[in-house]
């Protein structure tokens, strides 16, 4: 089987979120980023598939749409060890400019991985478009993956239980935490390894965005904090039902 994840070029979740003057755009400057965290443990499950089961996954390959300074988060998913990636010279203006942008490219893949969203905008949209395009199965919610006489299956977080799924190929899984423990980490030989892996470089298509962002506003400043000592039980209370509406 060929594998395909898709990576999600997103701000380290420390990152402090800041805008332009006219909170038209994100601020970049000073950013660190990193590997979107769903798509992150995709990459790790696959590669414990592709070792413990010889012949079970013949490569796996990660991509991305994005501009050039994406590459370096391309080229930490080569280092974790994945065989091979392409990034579509793109401006990732929105769900579909994403997933219309991919879709072209993803035709010869088994099983295509996105993560449930990004950490960024948290759209939830871009796996399932991208299934909609290639016009194959995906499922949703998946907190596991194997690979059993030859056939992809996956486990689903239900309410009260689990379920699995035996899906034919090619099929699109839409990733939830859970389906490996911990993401790998890169080692260093890794990463030596991973500046000779080939990372295709691939003109983008002519899409038009379905979407864009009039403006961003951050969450209000949270108020104060109040203390009250332990003879200030009526004042707590009455905070706790009139002010914080808790009771």
């Amino acid at each position: 089987m060929k594998v395909l994840i898709l990576i999600g070029n997103v701000p380290d979740t420390n990152t402090k979120v800041k805008f332009n003057a006219d909170r038209t755009a994100f601020d970049t400057a000073g950013v660190q980023w990193i590997i979107n965290p769903w798509d992150e443990l995709a990459l790790t499950r696959a590669l414990e598939v592709k070792e413990a089961q010889a012949g079970a996954i013949e490569s796996i390959t990660v991509a991305n749409v994005g501009r050039v300074e994406t590459e370096a988060t391309l080229r930490k998913a080569l280092a974790i060890g994945a065989d091979k990636a392409f990034r579509i010279d793109a401006d990732p203006a929105d769900a579909y400019t994403v997933a219309a942008q991919l879709a072209p490219h993803c035709k010869e893949y088994d099983i295509i991985f996105a993560g449930v969203e990004a950490s960024d905008y948290n759209g939830n949209a871009v796996g399932p478009m991208l299934a909609e395009l290639l016009d194959i199965p995906s499922i949703a919610g998946v907190s596991g993956f194997n690979v059993e006489n030859g056939k992809a299956v996956f486990t689903r977080e239900i309410d009260g239980g689990s379920q699995t799924v035996t899906a034919p190929v090619p099929v699109m899984a839409i990733v939830q935490k859970g389906i490996a423990k911990e993401p790998r980490i890169p080692a260093m030989r890794g990463i030596m390894m991973a500046r000779t892996k080939p990372l295709q470089v691939i003109p983008p298509q002519a899409v038009d965005a379905r979407m864009k962002y009039a403006g961003f506003d951050l969450p209000p400043a949270k108020a104060a904090c109040k203390k009250f000592t332990e003879e200030q039980a009526r004042e707590l209370i009455h905070a706790l039902r009139d002010e914080a509406k808790a009771l």
